[in-house]
């Protein structure tokens, strides 16, 4: 019987055997791959929404702060009652929100301003897969008060 010979591919550039499995790549590579570029996207852009939060929380706890400051001076003066003008506080606060480039609700009451800002950044790796932006939003209250009344704790 006869024998058969394997034929051997050559590298035609070389003239050297071929493996055959040059140029290949595994399933296991690429999903990897895929997914260590997902994990890369969601820390990074989680971290920067993070920091999107943090700042959107000083924004709007500054707003509330600028928004108590404004007295009814005429109560005050009255009778020494401490109380909001709450026109001016709630446009005190929205012209902070302005200047910090957010937007958000204010509310002012007769003792009290709250505040939520809100902001949206835009994505560095997720938008790779579709998510473009992320919304974050922060609450803060501000309460009027006249002197020190007591330590916080």
């Amino acid at each position: 019987m006869p024998t058969r010979r394997a034929h051997k591919r050559t590298e035609p550039s070389t003239g050297k055997p071929s493996t055959g499995d040059e140029g290949q790549i595994s399933l296991f590579t690429v999903l990897i791959t895929a997914a260590l570029m997902l994990v890369t996207g969601l820390v990074l852009d989680a971290g920067l929404a993070l920091s999107s939060k943090t700042q959107a929380l000083d924004v709007a706890q500054s707003a509330a702060r600028a928004g108590a400051q404004h007295l009814d001076i005429a109560a005050y003066r009255a009778d020494g009652t401490v109380r909001l003008n709450r026109a001016d506080a709630e446009g005190a606060a929205r012209r902070w929100l302005a200047s910090a480039g957010m937007t958000g609700q204010v509310t002012a009451t007769a003792t009290e301003v709250s505040v939520t800002a809100r902001t949206s950044r835009r994505t560095q790796l997720l938008s790779l897969i579709g998510v473009s932006s992320l919304s974050v939003s922060a609450s803060a209250t501000a309460t009027a008060q006249h002197g020190v009344t007591t330590p916080d704790r």
